[in-house]
């Protein structure tokens, strides 16, 4: 360990050597836990504004007085956790393909601690997102066909820059229109995105849900010293009243 990095736990995955390390930032005076996969960062516990607004923005619409939600992508955990922070939510599904993210949580090792896995509403569940969505039986193995009223994903930086080129096809008209089909009445699709909205994409979504938009997250990066723009798309299965 050096002065400036700690490294938490490291593992070969699937995707490459992950590491998740406690690293001193000197500009801002403080320690942030980072997660690392084959040298290139993909989250820290700084900036989390747009993870938790993935799961405000979509369940400030929803209408279900006990909403099941499944969340795509486990991470540092800040997506599920606001979720829970809802005391109406009945059920929360957590799918992550990394072994080692979800046993972070169990240990106790990450900044929440083990809040998610404390927590009887919350299953965590080692799996492919994606090789789900082109399934015909769902998300839950223990229950074939089951729906959610909402659905998170955070797993790619965007939807069109994938972690693995074997997603690029979730984001088709047809990989849309399948996700579709796995939301209850009134249930929402939401989609994290590390750039500004797009239309094209935003269109996609229109061709597979009743309405669809887009939501600017933006945010000071002092890092950068300037505003980072980050986006929550929604599809929804109806249209709800909303104008856009």
């Amino acid at each position: 360990m050096s002065h400036l990095f700690e490294e938490l736990d490291y593992s070969n995955t699937p995707l490459g050597e992950l590491v998740l390390r406690r690293r001193r930032i000197l500009k801002l005076d403080r320690d942030v836990v980072e997660v690392v996969l084959n040298d290139e960062h993909l989250m820290s516990d700084y900036f989390t504004v747009s993870e938790v607004a993935l799961a405000n923005i979509p369940m400030a619409l929803l209408a279900a007085d006990a909403p099941d939600i499944l969340v795509g992508g486990l991470g540092l955990g800040y997506t599920a956790d606001a979720v829970l922070g809802y005391d109406h939510v009945r059920s929360l599904t957590v799918i992550d393909y990394l072994a080692p993210v979800i046993r972070w949580h169990h240990q106790g090792i990450l900044p929440l601690g083990t809040r998610l896995s404390d927590d009887p509403r919350c299953t965590l569940v080692e799996g492919d997102f994606f090789a789900l969505a082109r399934g015909g039986d769902g998300f839950d193995p223990q229950r074939p066909g089951r729906r959610f009223d909402g659905i998170f994903l955070d797993i790619d930086h965007s939807p069109d820059f994938y972690l693995n080129p074997s997603h690029a096809d979730f984001y088709s008209d047809d990989g849309l229109h399948r996700l579709s089909g796995q939301l209850k009445a009134g249930g929402i699709f939401a989609l994290w995105s590390n750039d500004p909205p797009q239309d094209k994409f935003l269109a996609r979504l229109r061709q597979s849900f009743a309405h669809a938009q887009a939501e600017e997250v933006v945010f000071f990066n002092p890092l950068l010293e300037e505003d980072c723009v980050q986006t929550v798309y929604m599809g929804m299965s109806e249209n709800m009243g909303i104008p856009g």
